[in-house]
C-alpha cells in the first residue's frame, strides 16, 4: 500500500498523469490586502533567498517554478509577450508563497494536523483518485513511485505536501465556519438580480449638437490662449540629416558558403540536430465522468461510456474508416475534425497510459481500449519514427542561410567602419562616392518620419537624435544593413502658432463645448420632464428622441444606454413612472422613467434560493478568510517573523527573461 512519511517539501505544482495538479492550489490567495512592507535587517534571508516565513524559506528558484506556472496556464500562448508579463506574475507568485507559508505556520501554531489515513483518503477519493485508485482499485507502488519520477518529485516530498494542503483546508474551514447567510440577505440578493425593468427613454445625440457648433476665430484664439500650455513644445524636434546606406542585399549575393564551413557548423551544433522517437497517431476519445464533490465517480456514467468505446472499436477492427468513425464519434474537439490526428509527438507530450500504448504499437496497428483520466481512447499508429540524428544533407539548407546571415552581418560592420573612417578624413559625400554609395540629404525631418532609402527605422534615428550638429560621421544598423551618417543641423522643439494648429484647436473646442451643452442640455431635459411629470413632453421640447427598452435584468444592455451596470442601475431601485436625473451616455444623455417593473416570482426563488444561499456563503467565506489571511501577514511582519531581502526582491521585480518552460 502506499508509504506515508514525514519529509517535508516545497510547495510547488507538478504536472502529473497529463493533468495539471496544484499542490495547495486552493491556497492561492487574491484577498490578501497591502503590499510587502517589510525590510530585512541583520540575519534576514540570504542570496537566492527572497523571504522567509516563520523560519520557511521562499527561493529563487520556487518564486520562479510558480511564476512560470501561473503564466502557462493563464497565458498559454503569450509568446514573445510573456517576457514582458513576467515581472508582474513574479511578484504574483512571491505575494502567494508567502502567504501559503504564512497559512501553514498558523495552522500548526493552533496545532492542527494532517494523518495518513486523511491523506490516504485525499488520494483514493479526492482530485487524485481517477490517478492512483482508477475504478477504485490502486494502481500499486511501482506504478505510483513510476509516475511520481515522471512528474519530479518524491513520494515524501507529494505525501508531505497533500498534508499541507489538508492543512490548509483545515485552517480555512475553522476561519470560514463562522461565516452565515440570513433568509433575508437571500432574498433581497434574489430580489436584486432577478428584478427587470422596462424604460421609456430620451437621448438627446452628441453628433447633433457637435454639428449645431460653430466657433468664430476670435473664440478659437481664446480657447488657444487659454490652453496654450498644453500646446508647449509640442512641435518635435527635427533634424537634417545625410546619410549613405549599405545594404544587406548586395553583400548578401557576394557571400558564400563553402563546404567546410557547413561540416564545421554542424559538428559544432550536433545536439540541435538530434531527434527523439516519435509517432504520428490518431485517436478516438469517450470521455468519462468527472468526480463529483465527494471524490466519486458516476459508475452509470462510466460503464456507459466504457460500452460506447467498445462498439467504436468493434466497428474499427471489422475494417472501419478510422478516420470518419473518428470525426463522427471523437470527444476530443481538437482533432476529431481532423480524422482523430495528433500528428508526430514525441515522449513526455501525453498522460502516461497514452504514451505507453502509442510507444508500443507498430505501425499501422490499432490499440484496444485504453483508458486514463480523460476516458477512454482507442489509438491508431499511422507512422513510428526512431530517435537519430539528421545528416548534413538533411539540415544544409537550414544552416546555409544561418552562415550567409553571419557573413553578411560581419560584411557589413566591416563595410561601414571602413566608410566611417574614411568620411571623418575626406567627408562623407567623398568616401561614400568613392565606395560607390550614394548620399542622401533630407530636409529638417522628426524622429517618427519615414527616410528615403531607409523607410522608418527606430533604432537608426534613435542613433541620429542622440548625436550632436556637425559631429564626425557615425553609423547605425538599420533594419535591411547599416548607414553611415551626420546631422547637418537641429531644430529644437517649439510651441506651435496659432494658425499651424487651428484645426486641432477647433476639434478640441467643439468637443469641450459639446460635453457642457450635452450636459447642460440633459439636465434641463430631467429638470422639465420631473416639473411636468411628462417625459415625452419635455422630450419633444429639446429635440430628444424618445425610445423603448424591452424589459432588461440588472447585466442586461440597453440601447443608447449600454450596460445596466452602470448609471442606469438607479432604475431597479426606482418606482414605476418615476423619472431619473441626467446620465451621461458614450455618445448621448440619456432620461429615462421607468415604464414597468417586473418582480420575480415566489416560484422562481424557490427554485432558486438553494444556489443563491450558497454562492453567498462562499462569498462571504471568501471575503472572510482572505481578511483573515491579510491580519496574519500584518502581524507576522510586524513581529519579523515575515522577512523580505530587499535585493533579490528588486532582482524579481526588474527580471525580463525567465520565459515559461517548454516554450
Amino acid at each position: 500500500m502506499i508509504r506515508f512519511l514525514q519529509t517535508p517539501g516545497p510547495i510547488k505544482k507538478i504536472v502529473l498523469g497529463g493533468m495539471l495538479l496544484v499542490i495547495c492550489g486552493a491556497m492561492v490567495i487574491t484577498l490578501v490586502p497591502g503590499g510587502l512592507g517589510s525590510t530585512v535587517g541583520l540575519g534576514g534571508p540570504g542570496e537566492g533567498v527572497i523571504a522567509t516565513v516563520d523560519g520557511s524559506q521562499v527561493t529563487t528558484l520556487d518564486v520562479n517554478r510558480t511564476a512560470d506556472n501561473m503564466l502557462r496556464e493563464q497565458f498559454p500562448k503569450a509568446g514573445a509577450q510573456a517576457a514582458m508579463l513576467r515581472p508582474y506574475f513574479a511578484q504574483r507568485a512571491l505575494e502567494n508563497l508567502i502567504s501559503q507559508k504564512a497559512i501553514l505556520a498558523e495552522a500548526n501554531r493552533l496545532g492542527l494536523r494532517a494523518t495518513d489515513a486523511e491523506v490516504r483518503d485525499e488520494l483514493q477519493f479526492g482530485r487524485y483518485s481517477q490517478v492512483f485508485f482508477p475504478g477504485g482499485n490502486f494502481i500499486g507502488q511501482d506504478q505510483y513511485q513510476a509516475r511520481l519520477d515522471q512528474a519530479g518529485i518524491t513520494i515524501p516530498q507529494f505525501e508531505s505536501e497533500i498534508k499541507d494542503q489538508i492543512l490548509f483546508q483545515k485552517l480555512r474551514d475553522l476561519v470560514a465556519g463562522s461565516a452565515t447567510v440570513t433568509d433575508a440577505q437571500v432574498r433581497e440578493d434574489f430580489d436584486k438580480k432577478n428584478t427587470k425593468v422596462k424604460l421609456e427613454y430620451a437621448v438627446l445625440d452628441k453628433d447633433a449638437i457637435a454639428k449645431s457648433i460653430n466657433p468664430s476665430d476670435a473664440e478659437l484664439k481664446a480657447f488657444y490662449e487659454k490652453t496654450k500650455a498644453a500646446y508647449n513644445n509640442s512641435v518635435p524636434e527635427k533634424r537634417k540629416i545625410k546619410y549613405a546606406v549599405i545594404g544587406n542585399i548586395e553583400l548578401a549575393a557576394q557571400a558564400q558558403v563553402t563546404p567546410q564551413e557547413l561540416q564545421s557548423y554542424y559538428d559544432q551544433h550536433r545536439d540541435e540536430y538530434r531527434v527523439d522517437q516519435q509517432v504520428n497517431v490518431r485517436h478516438i476519445l469517450i470521455k468519462t465522468p468527472l468526480a463529483g464533490a465527494d471524490g466519486k465517480v458516476d459508475q452509470k456514467g462510466l460503464d456507459a461510456a466504457r460500452k460506447k468505446a467498445e462498439d467504436i472499436l468493434k466497428q474499427v477492427k471489422a475494417g472501419g474508416d478510422f478516420s470518419a468513425l473518428a470525426k463522427k464519434n471523437s470527444e476530443d474537439t481538437g482533432s476529431a475534425e481532423n480524422g482523430g490526428s495528433l500528428g508526430w509527438i514525441g515522449k513526455g507530450r501525453t498522460v502516461p497510459q497514452f504514451e505507453s500504448a502509442a510507444f508500443s504499437l507498430p505501425k499501422g496497428a490499432t490499440s484496444d481500449l485504453v483508458q486514463s483520466s480523460y476516458g477512454f481512447h482507442i489509438i491508431r499508429v499511422d507512422d513510428k519514427q526512431d530517435a537519430h540524428l539528421k545528416t548534413l544533407a538533411e539540415v544544409k539548407d537550414q544552416i546555409e542561410p544561418i552562415l550567409k546571415q553571419q557573413k553578411v552581418a560581419r560584411a557589413a560592420e566591416a563595410a561601414a567602419s571602413g566608410l566611417v573612417s574614411q568620411a571623418r578624413t575626406q567627408g562623407l559625400d567623398a568616401a561614400a562616392s568613392a565606395k560607390g554609395y550614394q548620399v542622401i540629404n533630407t530636409d529638417f525631418v522628426s524622429r517618427n518620419d519615414a527616410l528615403p532609402g531607409i523607410g522608418t527605422a527606430p533604432q537608426f534615428m534613435d542613433a541620429v537624435f542622440a548625436a550632436t550638429e556637425k559631429a564626425p560621421p557615425a553609423s547605425a544598423q538599420l533594419p535591411q544593413g547599416s548607414a553611415v551618417f551626420q546631422v547637418q543641423g537641429i531644430k529644437p522643439p517649439s510651441t506651435p502658432t496659432f494658425e499651424e494648429v487651428r484645426s486641432k484647436v477647433e476639434t478640441e473646442f467643439k468637443n469641450e463645448r459639446t460635453g457642457t451643452l450635452l450636459s447642460q442640455k440633459t439636465q434641463e431635459l430631467s429638470d422639465r420632464a420631473k416639473t411636468g411629470h411628462d417625459l415625452k413632453k419635455a422630450a419633444k421640447e429639446l429635440n430628444a428622441t424618445v425610445k423603448t427598452s424591452d424589459l432588461v435584468l440588472p447585466d442586461g444592455q440597453v440601447p443608447d444606454i449600454g450596460s445596466m451596470s452602470g448609471q442606469a442601475s438607479s432604475a431597479f431601485t426606482m418606482k414605476q413612472g418615476e423619472i431619473s436625473g441626467p446620465i451621461q451616455a458614450a455618445n448621448a444623455g440619456i432620461v429615462f422613467s421607468v415604464a414597468e417593473k417586473q418582480e420575480p416570482t415566489e416560484q422562481d426563488f424557490t427554485a432558486k434560493k438553494d444556489e443563491i444561499r450558497d454562492g453567498l456563503l462562499q462569498s462571504k467565506q471568501a471575503e472572510l478568510f482572505g481578511l483573515f489571511v491579510g491580519n496574519l501577514r500584518e502581524q507576522m511582519e510586524k513581529s519579523k517573523k515575515i522577512q523580505i531581502n530587499p535585493q533579490e526582491k528588486e532582482k524579481l521585480t526588474r527580471a525580463t527573461g525567465g520565459g515559461v518552460e517548454g516554450e
